[in-house]
């Protein structure tokens, strides 16, 4: 039976219902050689951050995944922190964003020595919090693919294909998209556990059935970003273009800033349940389909 890893433990689908599949809880975008990079005390993140999560357990919602990566600061310790404080389940990854966000040591990392520390955070845990990684988050530049970040992203499949996580890829252009598919099959892994982050930001449409063709995951993590008037043509076309059964849907909202004075202002989480799921009732999307965007295909995404 399939599993979604996350700090209360592994879970199983009958005991979760909506899925976030692309929020934050705590980021650090100033690169990893910035003085207080990653910096925060866990009361502070707590005082701040445990008010989003009571918001949308109120909502329904039952486990919001974290998608800040390595060279963003990813800090297990504080969501773990914001977890029990909440008694809410989150998801992790272990993996690294792009250049120029790459702490010295990946960079210098054989593909060997990264693939077995991604290993290690999928099957042991990440540091001493005794949380497993669920999935691995990495990135490509929005030109195109470095060696670099293929070196990380090779190691990814190879580290993924071992014990069938998902990896997940902040990747602008649909065009590396799929180059990336290309490397991860390469490697011998499949394109069905790749999940293509922020697919809304690529324009034109017929790049994401391609994408989904392939057998990707497809996500549209901008709502609340945007006006409700941008998002609803997009979810329904996706919808009306069959690709339900490949879309998740989510904020890319939060989060705790170490670089702003008390953390900052964090966007809510909630835009989704308050706003998006009752214009799509409206516009004659049955609950079998909500259902589906929001709790089997998350699930399915995340857990192995």
């Amino acid at each position: 039976m399939k599993q979604l890893f996350t700090t209360l433990g592994p879970m199983t689908s009958d005991q979760l219902g909506m899925i976030l599949p692309h929020e934050h809880v705590f980021v650090d975008l100033r690169t990893p050689d910035q003085p207080g990079y990653g910096v925060a005390a866990e009361a502070d993140v707590v005082a701040l951050m445990a008010p989003q999560i009571e918001a949308i357990k109120a909502q329904g919602i039952t486990a919001l995944v974290e998608c800040s990566t390595g060279g963003v600061a990813l800090r297990v310790d504080l969501d773990l922190a914001v977890s029990l404080a909440t008694n809410f389940p989150i998801v992790v990854p272990t993996g690294n964003y792009r250049e120029p966000w790459i702490p010295k040591w990946v960079g210098e990392a054989s593909q060997d020595a990264l693939e077995a520390w991604m290993y290690s955070e999928l099957t042991e845990g990440i540091g001493d919090t005794g949380v497993k990684a669920a999935w691995i988050k990495v990135s490509a530049g929005d030109d195109g693919i470095t060696p670099l970040e293929t070196r990380i992203l090779r190691a990814a499949a190879r580290a993924a294909k071992r014990c069938n996580a998902v990896i997940g890829s902040h990747t602008i252009k649909g065009r590396v998209v799929m180059d990336q598919l290309d490397i991860i099959e390469a490697e011998g892994y499949t394109a069905n556990r790749f999940i293509s982050i922020h697919t809304q930001a690529e324009p034109d449409f017929e790049m994401h059935k391609a994408v989904a063709a392939r057998g990707a995951w497809i996500e549209y993590d901008n709502i609340g970003w945007v006006p409700d008037e941008e998002t609803m043509p997009l979810i329904l076309r996706a919808l009306e273009a069959g690709l339900g059964g490949q879309l998740l849907l989510s904020h890319d909202m939060g989060w705790f800033d170490p670089a702003k004075p008390g953390g900052g202002e964090p966007k809510p989480y909630t835009h989704l349940v308050a706003s998006v799921l009752p214009k799509l009732r409206a516009a004659g999307v049955d609950e079998a389909t909500i259902a589906q965007l929001t709790q089997t295909n998350p699930f399915a995404a995340f857990a192995r």
